[in-house]
């Protein structure tokens, strides 16, 4: 009796500690051209604790010394969701080199024109919030940090913005922008286009080395990780090249691809693939991230933090989204 009495303990402690519960309030980022949501997507997002959809409106990038407004998303007439929207806008680092001061006040207004005219067109609930998303630099951070500050005061908004992992890690270099929020984004830990091991979008491992000491960022932050996919091509003589949101299950499913071990594959049949052109012999490494990783991840930040963080998934789509039905509930 005393034996099976430890044996049941034993049982239980091992369970208790194989299941990590991090009980962070999720929501989700949504990256796709168009905002058209599937059931299960809907689902997903009803049910996360979040109130806003973090949602890329569109992309700034200059040409011939002018702000272009690239890739602009569009709505669907039916759109029925139960959040705010936070309008997500990328600007290319490049947006920033030799801007003049009146320009950032120029571009600052019109992005706020550009998210008040989506807003007009498509009769949307947006929250009190814009986020920017820009990999500034040392030698951009000035002009960056004047246009947020620029924009929140046009806008009349909470402006927040994103944080890489390097400029986390090199804050003295990059600078601390003028924020009082900024996201996290714990993915992009290496390069998906040198050789190399480790997985691409997030390993772990690195990712602990860059927020060694995170404790000491100044600003408040929410966590973005990464519930996406992609494949890695290398052709022939080396080169390589990405195949966004590629799953391996699509790869087993199709009979011109040969499985090499758990994470790589060879092209059996000269093809249009995934919207590129493969050649038999090809070889994809496909990247997914384990439940574990994330888990494990945010659990190093929770400790490192002295507040729960929000997690916002990247991105709504129910082809990711069904592999994390445990992380959802």
């Amino acid at each position: 009796m005393k034996r099976t009495l430890q044996l049941l303990i034993c049982i239980v402690l091992i369970t208790s500690c194989s299941k990590t519960d991090i009980n962070n309030d999720h929501g989700f980022y949504y990256w796709r051209s168009k905002l058209n949501l599937t059931k299960n997507e809907q689902q997903a997002l009803n049910n996360s604790k979040v109130p806003n959809l973090y949602t890329r409106f569109f992309d700034v990038v200059k040409e011939d010394n002018q702000f272009l407004e690239v890739g602009v998303i569009s709505i669907d007439n039916d759109l029925s969701i139960n959040k705010k929207i936070v309008p997500v806008i990328f600007i290319t680092n490049e947006t920033w080199f030799n801007i003049q001061p009146n320009e950032i006040e120029l571009l600052a207004n019109k992005v706020n024109d550009h998210i008040n005219k989506i807003k007009a067109n498509n009769k949307i609930d947006l929250a009190s919030e814009i986020q920017i998303d820009s990999d500034w630099t040392t030698s951009t951070r000035n002009d960056y940090f004047k246009f947020l500050t620029t924009l929140k005061k046009v806008s009349k908004k909470n402006v927040t913005c994103t944080l890489r992992l390097h400029q986390i890690k090199d804050k003295l270099q990059t600078g601390i922008p003028p924020v009082e929020k900024m996201y996290l984004m714990c993915y992009a830990t290496s390069s998906p286009l040198v050789n190399q091991v480790q997985n691409s979008i997030l390993d772990v491992k690195t990712l602990k080395l860059y927020l060694k000491n995170l404790d000491e960022y100044p600003v408040k932050l929410d966590v973005a990780l990464p519930i996406y996919s992609w494949g890695i091509v290398t052709n022939h003589v080396g080169k390589k090249k990405l195949i966004n949101a590629l799953t391996a299950e699509e790869l087993l499913q199709n009979k011109n691809f040969r499985k090499i071990d758990e994470h790589h594959f060879e092209v059996l049949k000269d093809d249009f693939y995934f919207g590129m052109y493969l050649n038999k012999g090809f070889k994809i490494k496909v990247e997914e991230i384990p439940e574990k990783d994330i888990l494990e991840s945010m659990t190093f930040i929770n400790e490192k933090l002295d507040y729960k963080p929000l997690l916002i998934y990247y991105h709504l789509d129910e082809r990711f989204t069904k592999n994390y039905n445990t992380l959802f509930q």
